[in-house]
């Protein structure tokens, strides 16, 4: 079977189906995974599998908002079929848990354990999902630096995704950004990236805010910049920074420059960009601008942003979303075919791109207001749901998985607004946004209506969650528990914390274990590490297991809860051919616990343990039995305790596919 240009499947096989004969033939076979051969010998499918995945949907608040009849369209669903708690990856972090669905395997057979790894050589954090690689070799002319060879962008997960094994079996699918396919792997399916998108700068997203007050970034959080504005007259000069330019032997980052002109009495302002001009009121969002950033003369690169005016007077106040990959002319990998993401463009105009495109962060450092990041995230839910009911529209073979993120970072957000023993409750504001949570959840059941709506009754549906929810009450200081412990020693022994990255003041001679990641603890192994001293074999074996025990016996002494409740050895929960290079204890947290901001890139607090004050209320970095996502199917579901990796095996079993040895999951149903 041929793809036209859009990885469409040619009609010949649409119309094949769609015929009377078509439709004879497949008539007397179960419409869900079989299958009939056509004269020349490949396979068509009446049956087709819908997934959708809201990520983040917890199964308790599913259930009570169920029966309370506020989710109607899921109560329909689990009466034709099932509903149930689904299993989660260890740990329950995005990136592990999708990477289980999307291979079939636990993280020792796909290799990502968190959402950062670490270099052993130099014990610094790195991100765990994707990897660039620079031009393996330049020449310099002038001033410029241009690559003659090498360069590229690489998926760092392993193994095959589900769409790879369907795409053998000629079996069509439409991927919409499923987290962990970043850069997308090889596929002529269509395909868009999600989480672990990056902006155009490179990073998870750094908003630029412009202002004449005086702030400060919280560094544990980050994801943003503080721009000093000075309002001359009636205009404010500034610079919009983009990606560093490597074409360029000092690698500055390139600018665009904009000038903003001001008119206080009618609260509005002109954003002059340099070849265009645009109005906004105050509180008003700007449509999304084009960007483009010279590199040198016959290069530049283009990124897309949106203008939010905050304020005018009294204080001059600025917000400009991350630049988003341009999906017209991306500058990096984000779709298969590369056609997808700009069609996509063409038919809905420019769109959010950026993995997670929430500005939480914003919201965390006060930029904006808890009104603010809503309407922000409310257009990014209005896009996608545009978006899903154009597939729908044209979903007529196949598979087609679809992504919702609001369901997971309106529930980082807000929990402290629905939980009055949070300590970031604030009863005025819970007043208003109280019932964001249960509002999401219920636009979550209009979106399961409307696919419901356009499907025929041939399509088997998956609504899924990747892991479910909890509050985030304390914050646990890994790597200050393991220098109370001893486990870990600072090269001065007066010093009480670090807040650097990269372990800048411990004494490696000295340290038996250290903490990186969300939930990863690594000892400081001879042979592996750049300055291990545990000696492989029967000293780490020991070790490891003496401070997986002193973590689960350790209690709050605030509420003397445990804290850790499961410290699970690696060699213990994974399989496959990467447990090797997986975290030596892998950190189940107790509910109401989570590691601190501080932590994950190595930085220590004086504190083992403290109050989390921060927006960021609720989290899903506890033990996989705290922490399961859900499932809901349009068929009964028979395993007694489904996972993640079984809805691999599921999606298999269903276009009657053989699973691959090395998956670890089993069909549901």
């Amino acid at each position: 079977m041929s793809y036209d240009k859009n990885n469409s499947r040619t009609m010949s096989r649409r119309t094949f189906i769609k015929t009377g004969a078509g439709a004879a033939a497949l008539a007397a076979l179960d419409t869900r995974g079989d299958f009939v051969k056509k004269a020349f010998g490949k396979s068509a499918t009446r049956g087709k599998v819908l997934v959708l995945g809201f990520d983040g949907m917890d199964p308790h608040l599913t259930g009570v908002w169920m029966k309370e009849g506020k989710l109607p369209a899921f109560q329909k669903l689990a009466a034709r079929g099932g509903f149930s708690r689904l299993g989660t990856s260890t740990p329950p972090q995005s990136p592990v848990a999708w990477s289980n669905f999307i291979t079939g395997m636990n993280p020792g057979g796909h290799g990502i354990f968190d959402f950062m790894h670490r270099d052993p050589k130099t014990y610094f954090p790195i991100f765990s999902a994707s990897a660039t690689d620079e031009a393996a070799k330049t020449v310099r002319i002038g001033k410029y630096v241009l690559p003659i060879k090498g360069g590229e962008v690489r998926n760092l997960r392993k193994g095959r995704a589900f769409w790879q094994i369907l795409e053998d079996h000629d079996i069509p699918a439409t991927i919409w950004k499923i987290p962990g396919n970043y850069p997308p792997v090889a596929t002529k399916q269509r395909t868009l990236s999600g989480m672990g998108t990056p902006d155009l700068v490179g990073s998870y997203g750094i908003f630029n805010y412009y202002t004449t007050e005086l702030l400060e970034m919280n560094e544990d959080i980050g994801g943003g910049k503080i721009h000093l504005a000075y309002v001359i007259g009636n205009r404010v000069d500034a610079k919009l920074p983009g990606p560093v330019n490597t074409f360029l032997q000092d690698r500055p980052e390139a600018e665009v420059d904009f000038r903003v002109y001001l008119d206080s009495a009618a609260a509005v302002a002109k954003v002059a960009l340099p070849d265009q001009e645009f109005i906004l009121k105050e509180k008003e969002w700007s449509g999304w601008k084009r960007v483009r950033f010279h590199l040198m003369p016959t290069q530049s690169v283009t990124g897309l942003v949106r203008f939010y005016l905050k304020e005018i007077r009294p204080q001059f106040k600025l917000y400009v979303t991350p630049i988003n990959i341009d999906p017209a002319d991306p500058a990096l990998p984000i779709s298969t075919p590369e056609s997808y993401a700009a069609e996509l463009e063409k038919k809905f105009g420019p769109f959010y791109t950026k993995g997670l495109p929430a500005d939480t962060s914003a919201l965390d450092n006060d930029v904006l207001d808890e009104g603010e990041f809503l309407a922000q995230d409310g257009q990014i839910l209005e896009e996608s749901r545009a978006m899903l009911e154009y597939e729908l529209n044209r979903f007529d073979s196949g598979l087609l998985f679809y992504y919702i993120s609001s369901t997971d970072q309106r529930q980082h957000m807000f929990w402290r607004l629905q939980d009055e023993k949070h300590p970031a409750y604030d009863a005025a504001l819970a007043a208003v946004y109280g019932d964001v949570i249960e509002r999401t959840y219920r636009q979550a059941d209009e979106i399961l209506a409307q696919a419901l709506s356009s499907i025929d009754k041939d399509t088997s549906v998956i609504v899924m969650s990747d892991h479910g929810f909890n509050p985030y009450y304390r914050s646990f200081h890994l790597n200050t528990w393991l220098l109370s412990e001893g486990y870990h020693v600072f090269k001065n022994p007066f010093k009480k914390e670090e807040t650097e990255i990269g372990f800048p003041s411990t004494d490696w001679s000295k340290t038996r274990a250290y903490g990186l990641g969300l939930n990863s603890l690594y000892l400081n192994q001879r042979g592996r590490e750049g300055e291990g001293i545990v000696a492989a074999g029967a000293e780490t074996e020991a070790l490891v297991r003496e401070i997986a025990r002193k973590l689960e016996a350790y209690r709050d002494p605030k509420t003397n809860e445990q804290v850790v409740l499961h410290a699970a050895v690696a060699r213990d929960v994974y399989s496959g051919a990467h447990v090797g290079e997986a975290p030596d204890i892998i950190l189940g947290f107790n509910r109401g616990y989570r590691i601190s901001f501080q932590s994950p890139l190595g930085r220590i607090g004086q504190e083992i343990i403290e109050n989390n004050t921060e927006k960021w209320s609720g989290d899903h970095m506890g033990a996989a039995d705290v922490t399961p996502g859900i499932v809901l199917t349009d068929r009964p579901i028979r395993a007694e305790a489904p996972a993640l990796y079984d809805l691999t095996a599921t999606i298999l079993q269903t276009f009657g596919i053989e699973r691959p040895a090395d998956m670890v999951g089993k069909p549901i149903f």
